[in-house]
Formats: structure tokens, sequence, C-alpha cells
């Protein structure tokens, strides 16, 4: 993970906290190019549209699904504050994205989230996933900047908190 990679997950970090603010869960994802240039992002938008497919790297797929093609998606990296769920990995997979980028695990989520029926987490690595289909997707993370993470898990903290 290098220092264009950390900075494009601090502003997945303030996507993320956007979210929260505005009645979702503390979620965020982005879709940047090969120079690093911001081409889609989206925070969860679950809680305000209603919509259970509404995680911030499904949206960011839906959107650059319609603007972009499979091939030049293939180039771009996706960046979220927490490891993809199976949903959205699934997303990331047929969307043909080449490359995602993560905060923290969906182990280290299940830990803060722990049994809270808003964020019924799944124990599924993305690795493990991505190894099961046919394409080579590169995947990144948790970040080891403790900093970073702390500030992924600290959002959560306070969100799953408040919210038992």
């Amino acid at each position: 993970m290098n220092a264009l990679d950390k900075a494009l997950l601090r502003r997945c970090v303030e996507l993320s906290e956007e979210a929260a603010a505005s009645g979702n869960h503390p979620f965020g994802a982005l879709l940047a190019d090969r120079e690093g240039n911001i081409l889609v992002e989206s925070g969860n938008i679950e809680v305000t549209e209603r919509d259970c497919t509404g995680h911030a790297e499904t949206t960011v797929m839906r959107l650059a699904g319609k603007k972009y093609s499979k091939e030049f998606l293939w180039g771009c990296t996706l960046y979220t504050t927490a490891e993809p769920c199976c949903m959205c990995v699934g997303a990331i997979y047929w969307g043909n994205v080449g490359r995602v980028v993560f905060g923290i695990t969906e182990r280290q989520l299940l830990e803060l989230t722990g049994a809270h029926e808003d964020n019924p987490t799944f124990d599924l690595p993305s690795r493990e996933i991505i190894a099961r289909g046919q394409k080579k997707i590169e995947i990144v993370g948790p970040s080891a900047d403790r900093e970073l993470q702390e500030e992924i898990i600290s959002a959560h903290r306070v969100h799953w908190t408040k919210r038992k």
C-alpha cells in the first residue's frame, strides 16, 4: 500500500463520516483510475434510500458501470474503508475492477458490530471469494497504517455503540 492508496482511503473515511452524519452506516468507497483520479465516490446509502444493496462499494460500482467500459474498469482501483462483503465483492467482480484496497478487515468489522441486526456481518474474507473466481483481482489490505485503521475503527465504534 503506497502513499496514494492511503490518501484515497482517507477520502473514504471522510465519505463514511458523511454517510453516518446523514443517517446511514459509516462506510465510504471510491473508484480511482491508474493515476489516482477519483472517478466515482459514495458513502453508504442503505438507510436513507431504503435499499438493502446500498453499500458504498455496490453504489460506486452501479454508478461506474453506467459511465465506464469493463475494459477501462479493469485498470481502476476501488478503495473502501472496510473489506468488501460478499455482495460487494460480487459487484466488483462482475463490474471488472482489477484492484481493491481496504482499510480494515471484515473480521475487525464483525468485532465492532457484534450481532447488531442492522449489520449482520459475514466473516468471509474477500480474498477467499476472489480466489474462487476466474479473475486475478488484486486485493490490498488491511492497511498497516495504525492511525488510519484507528480512524476507521473509531467511526464504527461510535456508530454501533449509539445504535445498541
